[in-house]
């Protein structure tokens, strides 16, 4: 049941980075593609996290694909807002 629940989980990402790499492409924001790419790290960490058997998660060098999806969000965020600011 946790292998279905992660790989519904995992679907749920990669529809997320199909949904911003769409209007990524209809509007051509660097803001979408940036998520997209935060999504699909997301994705490969929810589905290797679920496929690999870990025998303590927390030591796991797959979260390191989460931490850098986070830092995706901030860091495209944040240079938004600077590029927004100087507008």
């Amino acid at each position: 049941m946790l292998t279905f629940l992660s790989g519904a989980i995992a679907m749920g990402f990669l529809l997320s980075a199909l949904f911003f790499l769409r209007f990524w492409r209809r509007t051509g924001d660097g803001l979408f593609a940036i998520f997209a790419a935060a999504f699909l790290l997301l994705t490969a960490n929810q589905t290797l996290a679920a496929l690999i058997d870990f025998g303590r998660e927390e030591l796991s060098w797959v979260y390191l694909l989460r931490l850098a999806g986070f830092c995706l969000i901030i860091t495209g965020i944040v240079a938004k807002n600077i590029k927004t600011r100087r507008a």
